[in-house]
């Protein structure tokens, strides 16, 4: 199984696998991205990594991940934010490559830990985590703060 970091020029796959992805979580309708923002954030200004899955010359899976920060652990970790298959290639192990990949990235980079988020109805994705090893933060709950509410509450002063 061959592996291949991003270039600017995959910009549009990039994209591609992004709302492939949102179409899968039936959130097609928050998709915002283009492929100018992509080339911005990706690789101008570094702030995400991606990796695609190969067979052959064509990419099948991508892995877009960051890295964040534990304090706890005094250094930083890496943040899985995507992991998409085509459904077509489903079930040949490249999703676990992909995994094993990133764990081996964090592992070549000091970093204390892998993490990632999952849609609590995805069950065959949550049966894949889990059979990878991969711990359920059962005792955390995420939140955000995006759009309006995240300008309106920069704005505040009080």
């Amino acid at each position: 199984m061959d592996f291949r970091f991003a270039t600017e020029n995959d910009c549009a796959l990039i994209l591609d696998f992004i709302r492939r992805l949102a179409e899968y979580e039936h959130m097609s309708d928050q998709v915002v991205a283009t492929e100018a923002l992509l080339k911005e954030w990706i690789f101008e200004k570094g702030k995400a990594e991606v990796i695609f899955a190969l067979e052959g010359e064509k990419a099948v899976g991508i892995a877009l991940f960051f890295h964040n920060f534990s304090t706890f652990l005094g250094r930083a970790g890496i943040y899985l934010e995507d992991l998409f298959v085509l459904p077509e290639y489903r079930g040949r192990g490249y999703g676990k490559g992909l995994l094993q990949r990133l764990t081996a990235i964090a592992v070549e980079r000091g970093c204390g830990r892998l993490e990632w988020s999952c849609l609590d109805w995805n069950r065959p994705s949550i049966d894949f985590y889990l059979s990878l090893g991969a711990t359920r933060m059962d005792d955390w709950t995420g939140y955000r703060v995006t759009g309006e509410r995240l300008a309106a509450l920069a704005a505040r002063r009080d």
